[in-house]
């Protein structure tokens, strides 16, 4: 294949996935402006906001990219069913973004007593990044095999659909959950 045409190739296959995530983006600062309140409630939620973000990236784009390479090597069938390689990853990254939503509540709470700015409770913003890490880890994982899976199974490269997929996926749920969790928070507290 030449250079052009793979470049066509990934071009085409990139720009529709792309589109969707321009949607996704919009859709989840929709969610952000209207948590405005919570803001006020919970002093510090807006500098969790984009870590919480970032490493929904960081944690689903690693397990995409062991997925695709797996697909291309031919070590993962694209379909649910029991294999350890499969499930190995999945653990680790559900771990890992467990872990990494708690660490993200901690870590703000410390920085934000050291600047000496107003901070909620500590058990507040961990709770909130437990309960909206939590659910979008379960979506993420479900939802980026299954379109990875759906898109390799079509011909598409799962290279040029991981990033988009988790960019997308975890923009939307994770502001949405982030809103839920600040919802059940309140409840509770």
């Amino acid at each position: 294949m030449s250079v052009r045409r793979d470049f066509w190739s990934i071009y085409r296959e990139a720009i529709p996935v792309l589109l969707v995530a321009l949607g996704g983006g919009l859709f989840a600062g929709l969610v952000l402006e209207g948590m405005i309140e919570s803001v006020e409630r919970f002093p510090g939620l807006l500098v969790m906001i984009p870590v919480f973000l970032a490493t929904r990236g960081n944690v689903y784009g690693a397990l995409g990219g062991r997925i695709a390479s797996g697909l291309h090597q031919g070590l993962i069938e694209p379909r649910f069913r029991w294999d350890d390689r499969l499930v190995n990853a999945v653990l680790a990254s559900f771990v890992n973004g467990i872990g990494i939503s708690i660490v993200i509540g901690v870590v703000t709470w410390i920085a934000l007593l050291i600047l000496g700015w107003q901070v909620a409770a500590l058990y507040e913003l961990v709770a909130i990044m437990l309960v909206a890490g939590a659910l979008t880890s379960v979506v993420l994982i479900f939802g980026l095999l299954a379109l990875i899976f759906a898109g390799y199974t079509f011909g598409y490269d799962p290279d040029n659909l991981v990033g988009p997929i988790v960019t997308t996926l975890g923009d939307i749920f994770g502001m949405v959950f982030m809103l839920f969790a600040i919802g059940f928070v309140e409840v509770i507290v």
